[in-house]
């Protein structure tokens, strides 16, 4: 499928052209290394400074009191204020999303420009404004909640884009299904169109997860300890600020990966707990006595083994009322069928050796028992006489009593 897909937006290159990528790929990979071995080396003799890469700089930057005494706590003040922020980012984001979608002009009016103010205004700007306008009210711990709130404005601002983005994308027939069964247009935006959006937009609000989680860093400005600030004061203590940065770096690639790879994963969940599986690729379908089918042929060879076909055979030899006529019973009996289990329906002997005599295929009588009681109790109802032939069409249709 993406070799289809690839094909269609540009040719496949010939072999001057995959000589000339694997070309430009090694030229690439050598002038990488290149600059990342001169980096070395000017880390490991700076002029007027000391080496970078000394062993005596990168070991408090790496052993068990600095994880336990910084990096840990850090991150911990990390984790603690984005999943505050993501959630305050979703209710916000459906909130005003919403509001930017009902038919009231006026809610629609204010939503778009609280979303737009959020928006446009830099985070780092609104975790300085919130800081000292907290602090200034004596408000407990201002750092964190300035942060917090200043992602929660601007991180809701974008999921509430992407809820009114969601619902714009959906097929216009939805709503107009939905107008068309008497449903308001904000029942049909709350109870049709937004839970499809929502579900559509979430491999994208789970990637904004990983900016909110970088966005805390921001907090080092206004004194928030997180892992930034933390990784800054281990280095002030040892001068070894360049191995401490790079831990604490390190360490939010794997925090951010982690989240990446769950925006893949996402996806595919969703798409197992939907109500009839998705074919990744278009299958035809198969015709009724295609060879491929196995299913069918396999069904119908078990229906032909069964006896009478595999027709269900639901009533039994009893004859009341009006059925009980001496003229009558045969056709009668013949109508409501038979139960294989009821002493009337049994065939005597004799009729049961006529007819395992009589099959010209010379089947064996044990294999089919079954067929034999149909032929033993057919003989017994088809004989001359008794009113039954071509011109009787009811013959074989259910009594009506």
């Amino acid at each position: 499928m993406n070799n289809t897909s690839s094909s269609v937006l540009f040719d496949q290159p010939g072999p001057k052209g995959r000589r000339r990528i694997t070309i430009i790929n090694w030229v690439a990979g050598v002038c990488f290394a290149i600059i990342l071995l001169l980096i070395l080396m000017r880390l490991h003799n700076p002029p007027n400074g000391e080496n970078q890469l000394s062993w005596e700089l990168w070991k408090p930057a790496l052993e068990k009191e600095a994880w336990t005494d910084f990096y840990l706590p850090g991150l911990w003040m990390t984790i603690k204020a984005s999943v505050l922020a993501v959630i305050g980012s979703v209710v916000f984001g459906l909130l005003f999303g919403i509001g930017r979608l009902l038919p009231n002009v006026i809610i629609r009016m204010v939503s778009s420009v609280i979303v737009e103010f959020c928006r446009a205004v830099p985070v780092l700007l609104l975790m300085i404004f919130f800081w000292r306008w907290f602090a200034f009210t004596g408000m407990a711990s201002p750092s964190y909640w300035a942060v917090v709130l200043a992602l929660v404005l601007y991180n809701g601002s974008v999921v509430a884009e992407l809820v009114r983005s969601g619902v714009g994308n959906l097929p216009g027939g939805q709503r107009e299904a939905a107008l068309a069964l008497g449903l308001t247009r904000t029942e049909s935006l709350m109870q049709i169109e937004v839970p499809q959006a929502v579900t559509a937009m979430l491999p994208a609000a789970v990637t904004q997860l990983v900016v909110v989680l970088k966005d805390t860093a921001l907090g080092s400005i206004i004194m928030y300890t997180d892992l930034l600030q933390e990784s800054r004061r281990l280095g002030s203590m040892y001068f070894n600020i360049l191995q401490t940065l790079v831990v604490a770096g390190i360490v939010y690639f794997f925090a951010c990966w982690l989240l990446s790879r769950l925006a893949e994963w996402l996806p595919e969940h969703m798409q197992k707990r939907t109500a009839a599986p998705v074919d990744t690729e278009p299958v035809a379908p198969i015709a009724v006595m295609d060879p491929s089918n196995v299913n069918q042929i396999a069904v119908a060879k078990e229906m032909k083994e069964l006896p009478l076909g595999g027709t269900p055979r639901k009533y039994h030899a009893h004859h009341r009322g009006t059925n009980a006529s001496i003229h009558n019973w045969r056709r009668t009996r013949y109508e409501q069928g038979y139960d294989q289990t009821h002493p009337e329906s049994q065939p005597d002997e004799t009729s049961r050796d006529h007819d395992a005599g009589g099959r010209a295929d010379g089947a064996k009588a044990s294999g089919e028992k079954n067929e034999h009681h149909v032929s033993g109790h057919a003989g017994t109802m088809f004989k001359h006489g008794d009113g039954i032939g071509p011109k009787r069409p009811d013959i074989g249709k259910k009594s009506s009593i």
